[in-house]
């Protein structure tokens, strides 16, 4: 009974964070998102096949970055 409840709280947690995680974020909710890596002055922001594109600032360099549909932020060349 008890590895039931359990079993029941976990896939009720998994639903719950994949339904936010299905979610686009807003301009407002990625920007905040890529500062709180880190980045600053985040601009240009574009949607691509790839991702969600943006220029940005970290360590005082210009980095171009792609946010993806998980919201997993990644540097590009």
């Amino acid at each position: 009974m008890r590895t039931r409840t359990i079993l029941h709280a976990f896939l009720i947690l998994a639903l719950i964070g994949g339904a936010s995680a299905a979610r686009a974020l807003t301009q407002d909710e990625l920007v905040a998102r890529i500062k709180a890596a880190g980045y600053t002055e985040v601009s240009d922001i574009k949607s691509t096949a790839e991702g969600t594109t943006a220029k940005a600032i970290k360590n005082g360099k210009p980095v171009r970055l792609v946010v993806d549909s998980s919201g997993q932020i990644k540097e590009r060349n």
